[in-house]
């Protein structure tokens, strides 16, 4: 079973239009921010969540990533004031790594 992460369920909102004005706001702000401070895992690797070659791949955060970390409140937040159900999801591993760098890991769960 594949759950998406928070990113994907705020921007899966934001494509279908059901954002308010302050949670778009708030989303292009910190997108902004994850862009600008993220490697894209596929821009290193273009397989990295190609569903044939790598099935189920998950990114993570680290634990140390806490500038990252303490963003994801607010996405949160944009979810409960929409009624999508979340989950908090930790690890000690991922599964078997298909990037990583030092914020964060692509995984594939390991059955």
């Amino acid at each position: 079973m594949v759950r998406p992460g928070v990113f994907a369920l705020v921007n899966g909102l934001h494509k279908a239009g059901l954002l308010t004005p302050e949670e778009a706001a708030f989303r292009a702000h910190h997108n902004a921010w994850f862009d600008r401070h993220l490697v894209l895992p596929t821009d290193a690797d273009p397989t990295v969540y190609d569903r044939r070659v790598n099935p189920g791949a998950v990114a993570w955060f680290r634990a140390s990533a806490t500038a990252c970390l303490a963003r994801v409140p607010g996405y949160l937040a944009v979810l409960d004031a929409h009624g999508v159900p979340w989950e908090r999801v930790e690890a000690l591993s991922a599964g078997r790594v298909v990037y990583e760098d030092e914020l964060q890991v692509v995984a594939v769960p390991v059955p």
